[in-house]
């Protein structure tokens, strides 16, 4: 299956090497735009973009995917079957969204429909909820609305922190990506 991947922070990194270690053909790699960091306030690129590069991928990186129209041809025009989304930080216009022939699908870091949006990691912890999960979903024009196609729960640990669930909730969005997409392309 041709993949178009979109993600930024290294969250999403364990996803996009699970795709190419389980043979996925990436078209390309879409993130956000390096950003000044540190104390030199010196350009860097996301965790995204510097692993797609050690993996000799196609970067593309849109300041705002929404209004860049020649962006959005280019990418419709590399013939990806689906795209996958995991943490990339903007909404994909519906444009976009109908581009793939099988799809745009996201792993969200939550089990829908507790935590929409931006932070569910943070919020499932500040909730004081004692588990959380990863969602393979559809997506929609909705911000975490579409049906969910495959679903699994994890435990929080009592003294967890976000970073330490996180790193759990990454690698779960990497192995429930690699096992759902069989089943979305057998779909297509």
């Amino acid at each position: 299956m041709k993949i178009l991947f979109w993600g930024t922070p290294a969250y999403a990194v364990p996803s996009l090497t699970a795709l190419v270690e389980a043979g996925h053909g990436l078209v390309g790699v879409v993130t956000q735009p390096d950003r000044r960091r540190g104390r030199g306030k010196e350009l860097q690129p996301s965790a995204v973009k510097a692993r797609a590069l050690e993996l000799g991928l196609q970067v593309f990186t849109p300041e705002r995917i929404r209004r860049e129209p020649a962006c959005q041809q280019q990418l419709g025009a590399l013939g990806a079957d689906a795209y996958v989304v995991v943490a990339f930080g903007q909404i994909l216009p519906p444009e976009v969204l109908q581009q793939p022939p099988l799809g745009c699908w996201n792993a969200h870091g939550s089990l829908l429909p507790r935590w929409r949006g931006a932070g569910p990691i943070q919020w499932s912890l500040l909730e004081g909820d004692a588990k959380t999960g990863v969602g393979i979903m559809a997506m929609e024009a909705g911000l975490d609305t579409g049906p969910v196609l495959l679903e699994r729960s994890i435990g929080i640990g009592l003294l967890e922190n976000a970073h330490q669930l996180g790193q759990r909730l990454a690698s779960l969005s990497a192995e429930l990506l690699v096992e759902a997409l069989p089943t979305i392309a057998a779909a297509g």
